[in-house]
């Protein structure tokens, strides 16, 4: 029995990244030696076991053979007789088909050191393309690592894309990669290249029919690499992804559409929304007095979720790429919200003897603090 260490760990060594997840293989051995040594089997669609003290993951070497379309269209052989080799040879990419001995010896049969000296992101073997998933992986890996797609790999991308394999992809996936790939440092290159080799019009139609009107998709590159570079949140990189909405007919339907397809979590779809509908009046707000101010933090909900309509802003400055007059305005709405949220409320219920009355004694008291702070006449 040999153990190797696999994938993306050795990768991040060799690139000398940070590792945080360590992944085994284990050659020669059957469940049952696993068992008796210990490990804890935890795979449902091949073995899979848990280290007893460290509980990192150790797979038996494995081969696959495709059996119907999708990710999920697999038939597993894991047995003693696996070689290293063959076990590397299903994995997507030849970066992350590298192996370490408990030496610290490399082993890698199919080039994946060159290739990350070349910045070059190439499949392994034609059985790629029996995993839809993959095209979206090879993106997200672009947006990680900046890397170019070898030719090739391409050109399978593209013929994956033509046999229907993409419309395959589950929204769970399809919604794991994107929102990790949104999390990179250069999110705007998974969008080039899921566009690139179409696989764009059938995950997120609704930004591929956008994004095809001059000048929209640019805009929303920057947009989302500036996000990136701002190190903003995950909600907020979702809404910005989806500001490039308003170019369509019905903007929020468009928005409900391909969130509800994408099974995106709802507050980042909600602050998708919320982004959507009062972009205009923030874009505008220097020219709203105190009372509209006022209407603009009750319809986001300001006064209770601060720390939302932040993120609202955070979307907005992106979606204008921190030009001056965003950042002016984003300036003087967080200091109108500050002179709002200053007003004493509890203290102005106290005094005032007709309950009825003390929404309306609350809202005019803080429209006379925002006049006061930002001096609207």
């Amino acid at each position: 029995m040999k153990v190797y260490a696999v994938g993306g760990a050795v990768r991040d060594e060799i690139l000398g990244l940070p590792v945080k997840d360590r992944d085994y293989v284990v050659v020669g051995a059957t469940p049952a030696d696993m068992i008796r040594l210990g490990y804890k089997p935890v795979g449902k669609d091949f073995p899979v076991f848990l280290h007893p003290k460290t509980h990192e993951e150790y797979a038996l070497a494995r081969t696959e053979r495709k059996t119907a379309r999708g990710y999920r269209g697999f038939q597993v052989y894991a047995a003693p007789d696996v070689t290293l080799e063959q076990d590397l040879s299903r994995r997507d990419l030849t970066i992350n088909a590298m192996a370490r001995d408990r030496k610290g010896s490399i082993i890698d049969p199919y080039g994946g050191t060159d290739d990350l000296k070349r910045g070059v992101l190439r499949h392994v073997s034609p059985a790629f393309a029996e995993d839809p998933v993959r095209i979206l992986r090879v993106a997200r890996f672009a947006a990680r690592f900046g890397f170019r797609v070898a030719p090739a790999t391409l050109r399978l991308m593209r013929a994956m894309v033509a046999a229907g394999e993409a419309d395959a992809l589950i929204a769970e996936r399809v919604w794991q990669e994107l929102a990790v790939g949104l999390m990179e440092s250069a999110p705007s290159k998974m969008f080039a290249l899921l566009r690139k080799c179409g696989a764009l019009e059938r995950v997120l139609p609704e930004l591929a029919a956008i994004w095809a009107q001059r000048g929209q998709y640019a805009r929303a590159q920057r947009a989302l690499d500036y996000a990136a570079a701002r190190g903003f949140v995950l909600d907020v990189r979702y809404a910005v992804l989806a500001c490039a909405l308003e170019g369509a007919d019905a903007p929020e339907r468009a928005l409900r559409h391909m969130s509800t397809r994408l099974r995106a979590p709802a507050d980042a779809r909600d602050l998708a929304l919320l982004v959507l509908r009062n972009r205009e009046q923030v874009d505008g707000c220097a020219h709203l007095d105190a009372e509209a101010l006022m209407s603009l933090f009750q319809s986001c909900d300001a006064l209770r979720r601060p720390a939302r309509f932040e993120q609202l802003l955070q979307a907005l400055e992106c979606c204008c790429t921190g030009k001056a007059r965003g950042v002016a305005a984003q300036k003087y709405l967080r200091a109108a919200l500050r002179a709002a949220r200053s007003v004493d409320a509890g203290a102005i219920a106290r005094r005032e003897t007709e309950p009825h009355r003390i929404a309306t004694r609350l809202r005019s008291a803080r429209a006379t603090a925002i006049r006061a702070a930002l001096r609207i006449d």
